[in-house]
């Protein structure tokens, strides 16, 4: 039966290894292009078909206050990455669309920053636990 204490005690266990391991490959992160930040931005790009989205389905997919989202999202424009477009279908919104130049160094960075993670947590469970791992953290997100 499940309790309260085991609840929370699931949980804080899954924020301490989440922790943990975010710091970890933080400090290891492999560009001095892009931050660990950008990089999410670009990866969750690269996932979206055509390679875009309006900025506020993308904040749905990472961790900024949307304030700094845009200001991020300025960044990388100016810096050739990613390119803002207008909304066909609201006049006032917004389309971030990944440009080739920040799908190659999305890709460039992808490599090494794989690697890492492979390091920190393919190296410390087998096939089976990882597995599980996904399965359980798809579970917990639910439709988020």
């Amino acid at each position: 039966m499940k309790t309260r204490v085991d609840a929370v005690t699931a949980w804080e266990s899954l924020f301490r290894a989440q922790v943990a391991v975010m710091r970890t490959i933080a400090a290891e992160f492999p560009s001095r292009d892009i931050s660990l930040n950008e990089y999410d931005v670009l990866f969750n790009l690269t996932r979206q078909p055509g390679r875009e989205l309006r900025p506020r389905d993308l904040n749905r997919h990472i961790l900024l206050a949307q304030p700094s989202l845009s200001r991020l999202i300025d960044r990388l424009a100016g810096r050739g990455y990613v390119e803002k477009l207008p909304d066909p279908t609201d006049a006032r919104g917004t389309i971030i669309r990944l440009t080739n130049a920040g799908f190659a160094l999305f890709r460039r960075v992808a490599v090494e920053h794989m690697g890492s993670i492979t390091a920190r947590v393919g190296s410390r469970l087998d096939d089976d636990e990882l597995a599980e791992l996904a399965a359980l953290c798809d579970k917990l997100r639910g439709d988020a």
